[in-house]
């Protein structure tokens, strides 16, 4: 073993006792934040654990390093708007990530305790995290499908049977909003008549996370329609924010709950495009059997 660092992994050993510094920091507020109590301590303890790994690394290297203020600053936006889960998840891979530069310093003394800390903080999170947004993801999930499916589809349909992007636009927001109102309906019978005794969830939030998520979706689909006057070009720029869509939730998905992002992603996507592509033919079609003049 080692008790010295190699001086061609120096830059590695401040890269690491800055990001433990960063991390400790991270911890510190969101224990300040965090409920239950048996949370905020779990928290406590690792903000803990991390400053003891910079002191450590501060030993070796003789160097003084300040936290990313920029990391802490979004990790704890992140936590205060996409919930604790996703951001201590996200900050799991980072340090996932770390562990590929812990294996090359192993050699050096007091660095194999480092790594099984980082472990067991791994273990200790998952056994305190849950969140609202969480529990109510198949709700988003039902709101965001539909809308990017339905609405997608009937826009693409109303571009070529309208010819006009302001008849589209209304439309389609007409469409939208009965169709959220639809949707949070069938969700509130749906959870109700399917929840389980002593459960948490409650079928008029199911109700209002599946609402919300179609009414967002329906407000970002049909904007292009509004402010561009061409209308292929507005059904383009739908057709791209609907994969954006798809992409950002997917993404919060594959992080919260550690699934595979591009699978998800890759039919999701493909189901909207295909949707709108058949529709778009369908509206052409009736254009031109129906003798459409617009």
């Amino acid at each position: 073993m080692h008790t010295t660092i190699p001086t061609a992994l120096l830059p590695t050993v401040r890269a690491l006792q800055r990001a433990e510094l960063t991390e400790a920091e991270i911890y510190a507020h969101l224990a300040r934040q965090a409920k239950p109590e048996a949370n905020r301590k779990i928290l406590a303890r690792i903000a803990e654990d991390e400053r003891r790994h910079h002191a450590f690394w501060q030993r070796l290297t003789q160097t003084a390093e300040r936290p990313s203020r920029l990391h802490v600053w979004v990790y704890l936006l992140l936590a205060r708007t996409l919930g604790l889960t996703f951001a201590l998840k996200l900050m799991e891979r980072g340090e996932d990530l770390a562990q590929h530069e812990y294996e090359r310093l192993r050699e050096i003394q007091g660095v194999e305790s480092i790594v099984t800390d980082e472990e067991a903080h791994e273990q200790a999170l998952i056994g305190m995290l849950h969140d609202e947004p969480l529990e109510y993801a198949g709700s988003i999930v039902l709101g965001l499908n539909d809308a990017l499916v339905e609405l997608t589809g009937a826009l693409a349909g109303l571009t070529f049977a309208l010819a006009n992007g302001r008849l589209v636009a209304v439309a389609g927001l007409v469409t939208g909003i009965a169709a959220a109102l639809s949707m949070a309906a069938s969700e509130y019978l749906s959870s109700k008549s399917e929840l389980p005794e002593g459960a948490t969830r409650t079928p008029l939030k199911a109700a209002l996370y599946t609402g919300v998520a179609y009414i967002v979706a329906v407000a970002v689909l049909i904007t292009p329609f509004f402010v561009l006057a061409n209308i292929y070009l507005a059904l383009a720029s739908t057709l791209a924010l609907a994969v954006l869509i798809v992409a950002v939730f997917t993404f919060y998905i594959s992080v919260a709950k550690s699934v595979k992002f591009l699978p998800r992603f890759a039919e999701m996507s493909a189901l909207s495009l295909s949707v709108a592509a058949i529709t778009f033919a369908i509206g052409w079609t009736l254009r031109a059997v129906l003798g459409i003049e617009v």
